[in-house]
């Protein structure tokens, strides 16, 4: 069933011929009125509307398309494929009516004006016969969708690999108490025999130089006691530590300090720093707004941060710990000289046991995302193979500093 619009249009080219100066002047005051209405439906809504001929050349486009690929005033009649390069404009001709296909989908990414995700639907313009029709292109920003995607499926890998921990922690955990109860008795019969060392029945001291006196036997149980007691002790921290970084605490909210954080993480770390001959450059805010936080989650991940840089140093190198604010949050970064993280490794860091280290866990960097995303902050990466790493931590501000306009009317 034809449209209003359409119908209109008939009327018009129908009786075009017999329309005088006024009704002429009538129908393009409509057809006027019609296009605004149009221009500033599609000025308004936030995805990208481009028509484009059956050359391929640009016949119209909205504001949304200007800030999703930079698209300029005056860019009508340019070529689709010198905007879009990424798009094989010839393949979503061909695939037009004349294959019987109305709507083509496909995603790509652009770098310019800024790196987005973009989903682009292509249909072809009615009313054009076929390979000879027009194409209107509807651009969608789907970065942010992608993004909440791969958010939902890392929270979804945590929470598995928590329960996962969980449950290997209560299964280890059993075992290593009952050790340390036998180690306990074992422990107390080997004091038995240090009392009744060399010692016969009656009491007498009984001379046996090629057999171990039970003093020496005793002695020697006491040092593997010692070393299985370390032993146990340092299984049941590993797992203490495991399970306290995996498992979400509630954050205990207080004003903090950046620059406080930063020097007590610093003063801790200090002689692991120092004994692998690293030099430490700080430079801290002298006058740094405080902001909501948990000040030990926080120096959490400073440390881990720390840690991972002085790590990638081999031979000496600089750590530099700085500090900063701008009216949207403060800022704590830690900068390396070490190798650098390959292009093709950075997108996978936080991935849970994922790690570039030998002996690494692959867990540091996953829970530093996650308290940092339980601060409503967010992690910036800059990474140069050959020179070094930068992750520098966001957090918002208590109180938002007003954002002052510039006065250029001196300029």
């Amino acid at each position: 069933m034809a449209t209003s619009k359409s119908s209109f249009l008939d009327k018009v080219l129908g009786r075009i011929g017999r329309l005088d100066t006024e009704g002429l002047h009538t129908v393009v005051q409509r057809l006027a009125r019609e296009r605004t209405f149009l221009e500033t439906l599609f000025n308004t809504i936030e995805d990208g509307v481009l028509v484009v001929d059956e050359r391929g050349r640009i016949l119209y486009f909205n504001q949304a398309v200007t800030q999703l690929i930079g698209l300029q005033a005056g860019g009508e009649g340019r070529p689709i494929g010198e905007i879009l390069p990424e798009v094989d404009w010839k393949k979503i001709a061909r695939a037009g009516p004349a294959r019987g296909e109305h709507v083509t989908r496909l995603e790509f990414e652009v770098q310019y004006p800024r790196p987005r995700l973009l989903r682009l639907y292509a249909a072809p313009l009615e009313g054009q016969a076929p390979g000879n029709s027009g194409v209107a292109l509807i651009l969608h920003d789907a970065t942010e969708a992608r993004q909440k995607t791969f958010e939902a499926i890392e929270s979804e890998r945590v929470q598995a690999l928590t329960l996962l921990a969980a449950s290997v922690a209560h299964e280890i955990g059993n075992p290593l108490n009952a050790l340390h109860i036998h180690l306990q008795l074992m422990e107390r019969e080997v004091k038995k025999l240090k009392g009744d060392g060399g010692r016969s029945a009656g009491g007498k001291a009984v001379s046996r130089p090629s057999v171990p006196s039970a003093a020496e036997t005793a002695l020697k149980l006491e040092q593997y006691l010692n070393v299985a007691k370390g032993e146990i002790h340092r299984l049941d921290y590993i797992l203490t530590q495991f399970l306290g970084a995996l498992r979400p605490s509630a954050l205990q909210l207080k004003l903090v300090s950046l620059n406080d954080v930063a020097e007590k993480t610093l003063e801790l770390l200090r002689p692991e720093i120092e004994n692998r001959g690293v030099a430490v450059k700080t430079r801290l805010a002298r006058h740094l707004t405080a902001t909501l936080g948990d000040a030990t989650q926080l120096q959490q991940v400073l440390v881990n941060l720390v840690k991972n840089a002085v790590q990638a140093m081999t031979t000496g190198g600089t750590l530099t710990v700085q500090t900063g604010e701008n009216p949207d949050g403060v800022w704590v970064s830690v900068a390396d000289t070490g190798g650098g993280i390959p292009q093709e490794q950075i997108n996978r860091i936080f991935e849970p046991f994922y790690t570039t280290k030998k002996k690494g866990s692959g867990l540091g960097l996953m829970i530093v995302q996650r308290i940092v995303r339980a601060h409503n902050g967010r992690i910036e990466l800059d990474s140069h193979v050959g020179r070094g790493t930068t992750f520098r931590i966001w957090l918002p501000l208590h109180e938002r500093k007003p954002r002052l306009l510039e006065d250029k009317s001196q300029e």
